[in-house]
């Protein structure tokens, strides 16, 4: 793909009060037929009207075969997300967007761990949706999921949110941690667009290279995808530091947080341990949950993967692992994950 190219990260990947939120509702004219449609018809279809503009077709070519997905642009100077197994090897990357624009998009760089790619455009004012979070996502809550594979219209598949905090592969084998899942129904040329909550805000990137995905919509989570593309900005790639383990969010109960003395609720439970791994080295187990990092909590899979930071890799660092009813302690030195 050539250099890669490098600039700051922009403040509103990393500063919260930068993003604004998106209204709940819209204004509906008195003579408008959906001013008969019930609550949950007028939530979606206002989500829709405000985020679908800044759903894109997402058109690729490797000089030989074509194909397509879809993105979303997060900012109005063009910073567009979607998925690699998208843009991956793809030699021209032509962004389209629902008002008619196209623009060459080049790739700033791409995670195939999470499926994960950040595009720029040549673009001042394009419309966008910024990045929310994910952290509080409850199962049941609604979710929305738009994608655009024709480049003039969003298509749209709403459901709710069946489960969260699910570990499962990647094109490139290893896991994507993080992962939502919905019963709305995703279609290949939808990846690489936008799940988003009743109030339009972005909790996750869909995803359709799941085997058996039919009929259901997986998301990369969007406190996950913000770590990846800032490392994308920066570095024109994710480093992340690799101890071996797939994970899973967990809260623990109140009666556990009382007797052995914590203050954080949520950890990360593990639920995988490859052979020879950082992680199978230090002695970590299958059902241990992992509380701290360098003495610093693990909130959760992207909390974790936030803390396995570039700085982790070839450094021993001390664990907290709650296992059993005992919180022990353990030293793994991340490897850098390729």
């Amino acid at each position: 793909m050539g250099a890669i190219e490098q600039f700051a990260v922009p403040s509103y990947l990393l500063d919260d009060s930068a993003q604004t939120s998106l209204p709940t509702t819209i204004a509906v004219p008195a003579d408008d037929d959906s001013a008969a449609l019930d609550d949950y018809s007028r939530s979606v279809s206002s989500v829709v009207e405000r985020v679908g503009p800044a759903v894109c077709l997402i058109e690729v070519s490797d000089g030989q075969r074509g194909g397509h997905g879809s993105g979303f642009a997060i900012a109005p100077d063009g910073l567009v997300i979607t998925n690699s197994h998208v843009v991956h090897r793809a030699s021209r990357i032509v962004a389209h967007f629902p008002d008619g624009r196209k623009f060459s998009a080049r790739l700033i760089g791409e995670d195939p761990t999470s499926d994960v790619a950040l595009l720029r455009i040549d673009a001042t004012e394009v419309p966008f949706v910024p990045l929310g979070h994910s952290s509080a996502l409850r199962v049941g809550q609604i979710a929305i999921a738009i994608g655009n594979p024709l480049g003039f219209q969003a298509t749209v598949t709403a459901g709710v949110v069946s489960a969260l905090g699910r570990a499962l592969p990647s094109a490139n084998g290893r896991m994507i941690d993080d992962v939502i899942q919905t019963d709305a129904a995703l279609n290949p040329g939808n990846s690489g667009g936008p799940l988003l909550n009743s109030r339009g805000e972005v909790i996750g990137v869909n995803t359709a290279i799941i085997p058996g995905a039919q009929g259901i919509c997986f998301a990369v989570a969007a406190d996950l995808v913000r770590v990846v593309i800032s490392d994308l900005i920066r570095f024109g790639r994710m480093r992340r530091g690799y101890i071996g383990v797939a994970g899973a969010d967990i809260r623990l109960p109140r009666r556990a947080l009382s007797k052995l003395n914590l203050a954080e609720d949520r950890a990360v439970h593990v639920i995988g341990v490859e052979t020879g791994s950082p992680a199978a080295k230090a002695g970590l187990r299958e059902g241990d949950v992992v509380l701290t990092l360098r003495n610093k909590a693990t909130r959760g899979v992207a909390s974790l993967m936030k803390l396995l930071d570039g700085e982790t890799i070839g450094v021993a660092c001390e664990l907290s692992i709650l296992r059993g009813s005992q919180i022990i302690t353990a030293a793994v030195t991340p490897t850098e994950l390729k």
